[in-house]
């Protein structure tokens, strides 16, 4: 009760911000429908949406992330989060109350983002929401992440880490926009030691139904994001201590 108390909470200080939440939603689909329209126009199949929108739908979550960082970051640069420090609650109690609305969130912006995609073209099958419920792990790995970021940094560090950095880490090492096999060497060694492209690759598996691609790709995101949500938990319960 207590952390579904905070989570109400914290999903009022969500919805205040709605130009946030506005470039959030809309920005990727931006994207979307930018990349598109380039693919009528080239002869070679570069952006077509069976591949092109899982990925859209991962680098949305990096968005997802800015929030969660945002939201901790200004609790903890005011009195408010020392005043909860308080009461009887534990750092799980604290990052289950700002991770559970954001949840929805990530699954209404992936939902936005397929909606838009089969107004595009893109054939309307059930398997979208199997690839939707497939990204789940990649939502708690991006919440995490940011959540991660809102305990260790201020506002403004938070803002440029995951407002520069992860979304830019997410769409360059992703292979959302190309292919990683076609650069090839280090950076695709680089790509796949990172969640990214796992979830993307994950996402693309879902949608075409390739259960067998798609275990070893699901796999490694839960492994990340089990890992940065243990983290996230072990930091903040540190920064509890230290700034009660």
């Amino acid at each position: 009760m207590k952390m579904l108390a905070f989570a109400n909470r914290c999903l009022k200080e969500l919805l205040r911000d709605r130009l946030t939440l506005i470039f959030g939603l809309g920005f990727p689909l931006v994207l979307l429908g930018l990349l598109t329209v380039i693919q009528h126009n080239i002869p070679v199949n570069l952006f077509e949406l069976s591949t092109l929108t899982p990925g859209i739908a991962v680098f949305g979550l990096s968005f997802v992330s800015l929030f969660a960082g945002l939201l901790i970051a200004k609790d903890r640069s005011s009195s408010f989060m020392l005043r909860l420090f308080t009461a009887p609650m534990r750092a799980w109690d604290f990052l289950g109350g700002y991770t559970i609305p954001l949840l929805p969130l990530c699954m209404v912006q992936m939902l936005v983002c397929f909606a838009a995609a089969v107004l595009l073209g893109l054939k309307l099958r059930l398997s979208i929401l199997f690839c939707i419920l497939v990204l789940l792990p990649a939502a708690i790995l991006y919440i995490s992440i940011g959540l991660l970021f809102g305990s260790l940094l201020n506002e403004k560090q938070v803002g440029s880490i995951s407002g520069a950095l992860l979304t830019n880490l997410s769409a360059w090492l992703s292979g959302t926009w190309f292919s990683l096999d076609l650069v090839g060497g280090w950076f695709r060694k680089l790509a796949y030691a990172l969640p990214f492209a796992h979830a993307v690759d994950a996402g693309r598996a879902a949608l075409r139904m390739d259960l067998p691609a798609l275990l070893p790709h699901l796999l490694w995101v839960t492994g990340y994001a089990l890992f940065f949500l243990i983290l996230a938990v072990l930091v903040f319960r540190k920064k509890m201590y230290s700034d009660a």
